[in-house]
This record gives structure tokens, sequence and C-alpha cells, in this order.
């Protein structure tokens, strides 16, 4: 069974993010960017699935600047066979990424994809979503526990009344929850190897897909600084503040 496998390019999770002066964004010059911790999950899951003998290839997948090639070399670093990179300088909105997906889907034809549940740059929760909507596979979100076996997976996912199971013929589209396994150390052999592993460049028009924006950021700006708290003598103080001055109750 091929297993796809795609992975983003984000700002390092421990980077704080600064605004841009015209508002226009987030200023990544000279930030330091790694893979989405949600995609490396889906990377470590994938590998585990190899081992245990139920996938047979690992194709990592990415969308966006020429830059992402390092970001592909780390999914390999970690399990992945080859990849496959679709260079775009343009902004890419989860809909035209899950319309690239499902392009690469059709040409790999995988029995499973695995990708993160979102992206922390963006924060979004779409393109899983989307790519097994506009492919017509079943899907199971937020997986904490993934079992394949016999052409079907089992994916456990938390929700608020506890756990969920659900069971899915391949092929089929998982999105990884934080809970679902820790990603290995990337060792300095296995990165060496992995500068040597086939990765292949496309640009969305050989896929035959549009990714024109269809969303306008019109202005990005810094939450409010938070006020100082204050200490109140007694109850009937906190409730008369919470009534006249937060107006929550």
């Amino acid at each position: 069974m091929k297993v796809l496998v795609p992975v983003k390019r984000v700002v390092d999770y421990n980077v704080k993010v600064r605004v841009k002066t015209d508002g226009t964004g987030v200023d990544i010059a000279n930030v330091k960017m790694s893979m989405n911790p949600f995609d490396e999950i889906a990377v470590e899951e994938a590998v585990r699935l190899k081992e245990k003998g139920v996938a047979s290839e690992i194709v990592a997948v990415s969308c966006g600047v020429s830059q992402c090639q390092e970001t592909l070399r780390t999914a390999m670093a970690i399990g992945a066979d080859r990849a496959i990179l679709v260079e775009c300088a343009d902004e890419l909105q989860p809909l035209a990424v899950a319309k690239l997906l499902k392009a690469l889907v059709d040409r790999e034809q995988p029995g499973l994809v695995i990708l993160g549940k979102q992206a922390i740059d963006d924060d979004c929760n779409q393109t899983g979503q989307m790519l097994a909507a506009l492919a017509g596979l079943p899907q199971a979100t937020f997986a904490s526990k993934v079992e394949v076996a016999d052409g079907s997976a089992r994916v456990t996912r938390e929700v608020d009344g506890g756990l969920e199971t659900l069971a899915l013929k391949l092929p089929a589209i998982v999105t990884t929850d934080l809970r679902l396994n820790e990603p290995r150390y990337v060792t300095l052999p296995n990165i060496m190897k992995a500068k040597k592993k086939p990765l292949d460049v496309f640009k969305p028009a050989d896929l035959g897909v549009d990714v024109s924006p269809r969303i306008r950021t019109l202005k990005v700006s810094e939450p409010p600084k938070r006020g100082a708290g204050v200490k109140v003598p007694d109850v009937a103080a906190l409730v008369a503040k919470l009534k006249n001055e937060a107006k929550v109750i």
C-alpha cells in the first residue's frame, strides 16, 4: 500500500511571530522555518505503518516555494521514500492545496493519505476535509489512533464525550491529532541518506490546477494587550464589576 503524506513549511513553533508594519501579513523574513508539527506526526505515523509491513511506499508532498524542498528532505530523513514538490510562489489557500493534492492522488493512487489536522500558521483545519470531498474518499479527522488491516482502517478520534472509533474502507483520508504519536528524532545518517532520495518538482499548471486565491486578506494586526488585573474585596464587588464593567452577566 502506498501512503501519501502532505507536509507544510511553516514558521517554527518556537518563534514569536511579528506582524508587518503595513499590516499586510506576518513577517517571515530571516525567521526559522520548519515542518508543521501536525504534519510531522503524520509522517511518523506513515513510517510506523511501513515498519509494521502495512505500507510499502511513503510519498511526501509539499506545495509552495522552492524552499519547501528542505521540509521534504526532513520528511525523507524521518522515513519517506520519495517526495513531490508542487512549486508555486503565489499564496496557496486551503482549497487550492486540496485541488493540487487531488491531482496528485489521481496520479499516485495511494491507499491512504495522512496529513496534519491543521497548520500552525493559519489554523484553517480545512485541507483534509476539502481533499476528501474533492476525491470522493472517506475521511477520519483528529485521529489519536490508526490501525490498518485487510483493506480498511480503524481510526480512534477524540470527541467532546470521549472517544469515537470509525471504520473506513481504503483508500481514505486521515488527519492527525497531537496524541497520535511522538515523532522520532532525525539522525544525521538519515539526513545524509535523504539527500539521495528522489524529489520531483511540478508546477500547478502541470497538474491542470488553478491556484488563484479566492479570499483576500484585508488587514493583519496583533491582539490588544491585556489590561492589568485588579483585586476585589468581596463577591458583591466582583459581581458588580462583571455586570457593569465587563458586561458579561
